[in-house]
C-alpha cells in the first residue's frame, strides 16, 4: 500500500467515517444518472405493498394516509427520532420504541429480507449536511438498497423499485428555506447520496420521492394566492402546544400532500380525483382540506412530480 495513503487513513477514520470515500468507486456521473433516469419506468398499479425507513418527516399519519389514497394499498415501516440511514442500519435507532407499534411496524432487516414490497422509501435524516458528514449518508444508502434488491441468502427483490424520500429543512433555515429547497436537491440529494450510492454493485437505479421540491412549490402557490385558504408555507406546518409554529414538522395538510406526492410517484397516475377526507394512523379524522383546496393541491403536486425526470414518471 501506498504509504501516504496508509498514513492518511486513520485521520480519515476519525474524520466521521470517511475512509470508505478512499476506497469504494466514484459516484456515477450526472450524464448516467440522467440515462438511468430517461429508461421507461413502467407504473406500478395499486394494491401495492410500500415499506417505508426513516424518521418523522415520514411519520405514522402520512403512510396510513398514503394507504387510503390507493385501493388495497398495504405498508410497514420502521421509524425513530431524526434517525439516519446509518443508524438503522446499526440498531440505535432514537425514539425506536415510541415510533414503532403494530401493525405499521415490521423491523428494517426482516422486511427487505423478506422480498414481498413493491417499492421500499428511503428516508435520511436531516439537516442532510450532518447527515452525508458524519453519516455516511451514500454509503448506507447503499448498503440499504442493496439489501433490498439482494436480501440476506439472495432472499430479496431484484426488481423492487428504490426511491429516496427528498424531504426539508427547518423554516428557520439561515440560508433561506426555499432557497435551500431549490439548491439541495442536485447539490446533496443527488449528487452526494444518489450518485455515490448508484455506483456500487448490486444497487442498480434509485429514483426520488421529491417532498421538498412539493413543499415549495405548495408554499409559492399558496403565497401567490392560488391554494384557496392557505396564504403563507407555514399553514403546512404543526403547531406546538403554545401555538408557535414548529418549523418542520407538517399537520395533517402537509402530510396530505407528501402523502399525494407518494401516490402521484408510485402510481406515475395524476392525484386530483383522489378522497380528501382521510384519517390519521390512529383512526381519527385528519384536518381535510376544502373541496377546492384539494384540487389546487393536487394539481400542484402533479405538475411538480411529472416536471421532475427523478420521480422516475415519463415525460
Amino acid at each position: 500500500m501506498n504509504r501516504r495513503l496508509f498514513l492518511a487513513l486513520p485521520a480519515l477514520a476519525a474524520a466521521g467515517g470517511a475512509s470508505w470515500l478512499a476506497l469504494w468507486p466514484r459516484p456515477i456521473s450526472r450524464d448516467a444518472l440522467a440515462r438511468a433516469w430517461a429508461a421507461p419506468l413502467p407504473p406500478l398499479t395499486p394494491p401495492l405493498s410500500v415499506y417505508h425507513l426513516g424518521h418523522s418527516l415520514v411519520g405514522r399519519d402520512m403512510p396510513a394516509m398514503l394507504a387510503q389514497l390507493l385501493p388495497g394499498h398495504a405498508y410497514h415501516s420502521q421509524l425513530g427520532w431524526g434517525a439516519s440511514l446509518k443508524q438503522h442500519w446499526q440498531g440505535d435507532v432514537p425514539g425506536f420504541a415510541q415510533e414503532n407499534r403494530p401493525p405499521a411496524f415490521r423491523p428494517a432487516g426482516e422486511a427487505l429480507d423478506s422480498g414481498t414490497y413493491d417499492a421500499v422509501i428511503l428516508t435520511e435524516m436531516v439537516e442532510i449536511r450532518d447527515a452525508i458528514r458524519w453519516h455516511d449518508s451514500a454509503r448506507h444508502l447503499a448498503r440499504w438498497a442493496a439489501r433490498a434488491r439482494t436480501g440476506r441468502a439472495r432472499a430479496g427483490r431484484p426488481d423492487v423499485r428504490l426511491y429516496l424520500y427528498e424531504t426539508w429543512h427547518r423554516l428557520d433555515d439561515p440560508e433561506g428555506w426555499l432557497t435551500r429547497i431549490d439548491r439541495d436537491l442536485s447539490r446533496y440529494w443527488q449528487d452526494a447520496l444518489v450518485r455515490p450510492a448508484m455506483a456500487h454493485r448490486g444497487v442498480g437505479t434509485i429514483h426520488v420521492i421529491p417532498g421538498g421540491q412539493v413543499m415549495a412549490a405548495l408554499a409559492r402557490a399558496a403565497e401567490a394566492g392560488h391554494l384557496p385558504g392557505l396564504t403563507r408555507r407555514e399553514d403546512l406546518f404543526a403547531r406546538a402546544a403554545d401555538g408557535s409554529i414548529d418549523p418542520i414538522h407538517l399537520n395533517d395538510l402537509g402530510a396530505y400532500a407528501i402523502a399525494l406526492t407518494h401516490a402521484a410517484v408510485l402510481t406515475q397516475q395524476s392525484p386530483p380525483g383522489l378522497p380528501h377526507r382521510l384519517t390519521r394512523a390512529d383512526g381519527t379524522p385528519a384536518d381535510a382540506p376544502s373541496a377546492p383546496l384539494a384540487a389546487a393541491m393536487q394539481r400542484v403536486v402533479w405538475d411538480t412530480v411529472r416536471s421532475y425526470a427523478g420521480s422516475g414518471i415519463p415525460a
